[in-house]
């Protein structure tokens, strides 16, 4: 009995061994390059066949179908109008501490409903637009401590970015979170040249597109009128009413009755007043250079006590035509007249 069954113990594994070796030498008839890693021979001559196998693709299951279709027609759409509002009293206060029924928001005179409200200091991304034509000379000094008071405004989130100008306009320091770094480096600036003013705004504008922040503004230090852009009024005025940037501007300018003055430094208040209206900045005309630091500070202190009031359209439509915003208060009680300053309008999307 035993003997038997050993025999039959010998005879399978006798099958299994010549399988294997069948199986084995079918193997390398098939891919005679391969070879053990501790084999030593070498593959026949002659020539062999070449089989490439390639393994069949699993079949979609149908929920993998569905969520082919749905990656390929996904489209996120956020229609959101965001504006910023500065409140102020008839001495130029500003008012905190107001509520969203204290608003009422309207685009092209049809009045939206305001579903996103708060007035938190955010982090802003700022662009300085600093003037060193050659009349500048005498008034370098008031402006530098004007741009040191308004980053003693800055939070540690906040960006900034200096761009000077005079024949042309030059990107000194980009975007930068260290205001020191752009302090030092007006401490060298020359006053010579010319103004090229819009064209300054232009690069500031471009510059902008870089930025980390969501809320975005540039200063303007300026002393008179453009007399050197290769930019003209209305093309910036375009510029500035398709961006998303809050301009804000101190004019030095001098009196009325002055004499010499040209007729681009006549112009000056005007044009800077229009750019900063249209965005929701404001600008601030300067007959005192002594002046300037205060009025700098403040545009800083505007800057983070303002209110952004959210709204989704009514009119949905996606033509790309500008649309135009106006933004009314409900006169809280024991208050003086206020009176609210924001953009006047956007570009609807084109697609």
């Amino acid at each position: 009995m035993r003997s038997s069954f050993c025999g039959k113990v010998s005879r399978a594994l006798c099958s299994l061994v010549l399988a294997g070796a069948v199986v084995a030498w079918a193997g390398e008839r098939t891919n005679p390059g391969s070879s053990s890693e501790n084999s030593k021979e070498t593959t026949p001559t002659g020539p062999e066949p070449r089989v490439s196998i390639t393994p069949r693709a699993k079949p979609p299951s149908a929920k993998d179908k569905d969520n082919e279709s749905r990656s390929a027609h996904l489209r996120v759409d956020t229609n959101l109008v965001l504006v910023n509002v500065s409140v102020t009293t008839p001495l130029n206060q500003f008012v905190t501490g107001m509520e969203k029924e204290h608003f009422r928001i309207f685009e092209d005179k049809v009045e939206q409903k305001i579903t996103m409200f708060g007035s938190v200091d955010a982090p802003i991304s700022v662009g300085l637009v600093f003037d060193a034509s050659g009349s500048m000379g005498s008034k370098l000094t008031k402006s530098r401590q004007a741009a040191a008071q308004f980053f003693k405004t800055a939070n540690p989130e906040d960006e900034f970015f200096l761009i000077q100008f005079n024949d042309r306009p030059e990107l000194v320091i980009p975007f930068t979170t260290n205001t020191e770094e752009i302090q030092n480096r007006l401490t060298f600036t020359q006053a010579k040249g010319r103004t090229a003013l819009l064209d300054g705004v232009y690069l500031a504008m471009h510059e902008m597109k870089k930025a980390k922040n969501p809320r975005k503004a540039i200063l303007i230090l300026s002393d008179g009128g453009d007399n050197s852009s290769r930019y003209t009024e209305s093309e910036i005025r375009n510029l500035v009413r398709e961006a998303d940037v809050q301009v804000y501007a101190i004019g030095i300018f001098e009196p009325l009755s002055a004499r010499g003055r040209t007729a681009e430094e006549l112009a000056g208040p005007g044009l800077l007043s229009e750019l900063a209206e249209q965005t929701g900045g404001r600008h601030f005309p300067v007959d005192n250079i002594n002046e300037l630091p205060d009025v700098a500070a403040k545009i800083g202190i505007e800057l983070r006590n303002q209110y952004v009031i959210g709204y989704s359209p009514t009119n949905q439509e996606r033509d790309g035509k500008y649309r135009r915003i106006q933004v009314k208060l409900v006169q809280p009680r024991g208050l003086p007249p206020l009176k609210p300053t924001y953009r006047q309008g956007y570009y609807a999307p084109l697609q």
